[in-house]
């Protein structure tokens, strides 16, 4: 499942850069006829995600890796995306985006699992829980604006707080195995350098139809690596307000953290719905 949507990742990114570079001959027409049809100062945007998320916890050295899709039957959830941008020159931009990530499910094991030194026995009744929030300040240079939209390359950095926790309560399992009160939990805080294109082209004048991409990426070999791209098609019901639907194709963030020997593969996916004010 993994390797499937790693896959489905990479060509939603590899989809993403060919449709920005597509637009450049209609943004750069654009730019010669003059005007800008985003004069803003701030705008805020948020989306709804329902997500379809695969996220797995490996604490080294005290046990194996959890599988949390398989292990505690994580499956789809509703969650939002949400980001504030400051255009404080006519092709700067400041910006905040978060994400949150928090899903829990209790489950009967069908495999004995060691997590930081607890024993959770097959059979046994367990509750898994993952907590991941990512906060991405960050900054966008546009070498493109005009009547047609814009096309810029920003550079943030994904600070990911990550806590993954299992806990049972003292019972006998169905095959009379005695599984103690246990709870363990990791933590993992990774900071990430991504950078990226962005580009939002203007199909029609009326109504003001609109199609929106970006793209994030790094690697960072033994440590780790990020990938997510986030891609709508919009409506501008005003000069200030917009709506949008589109899909999170992936963003899939791989960390191995070897001072708390903490490693982490979590990826998120899904449909998005979300609304643009721009003041």
């Amino acid at each position: 499942m993994r390797s499937r949507g790693c896959r489905w990742t990479r060509l939603a990114a590899l989809a993403t850069l060919i449709v920005g570079v597509l637009t450049l001959p209609a943004l750069a027409f654009g730019r010669n006829e003059g005007g800008d049809i985003e004069q803003y100062n701030v705008r805020v945007s948020g989306f709804w995600l329902y997500s379809y998320p695969t996220v797995s916890l490996q604490a080294a050295g005290h046990g194996g890796v959890i599988d949390f899709n398989h292990d505690f039957a994580f499956n789809q959830y509703s969650t939002f995306l949400g980001k504030a941008d400051w255009k404080f020159t006519r092709k700067n931009h400041l910006y905040l985006s978060v994400a949150p990530f928090s899903q829990s499910n209790q489950a009967v094991l069908n495999r004995t699992i060691t997590f930081r030194g607890q024993t959770f026995s097959v059979g046994a009744t367990a509750r898994g829980e993952i907590q991941a929030t990512l906060f991405a300040p960050g900054y966008q240079y546009d070498i493109l604006r005009g009547r047609r939209g814009h096309l810029g390359i920003g550079v943030q950095v994904d600070l990911f707080r990550t806590t993954g926790r299992i806990s049972a309560a003292a019972q006998v399992t169905g095959t009379g195995v005695h599984q103690a009160a246990s709870s363990s939990s990791a933590s993992l805080l990774a900071p990430i350098p991504v950078a990226g294109p962005e580009f939002r082209l203007y199909l029609t004048k009326s109504p003001r139809l609109f199609v929106n991409g970006q793209v994030f990426g790094m690697y960072f070999f033994g440590y780790g690596n990020f990938v997510a791209t986030t891609d709508y098609l919009g409506v501008a019901l005003s000069k200030s307000v917009s709506i949008n639907a589109g899909y999170a194709v992936g963003s899939r963030l791989r960390v191995k953290d070897t001072s708390s020997r903490v490693g982490l593969n979590l990826v998120q996916k899904g449909p998005i719905v979300g609304v643009d004010v721009s003041f």
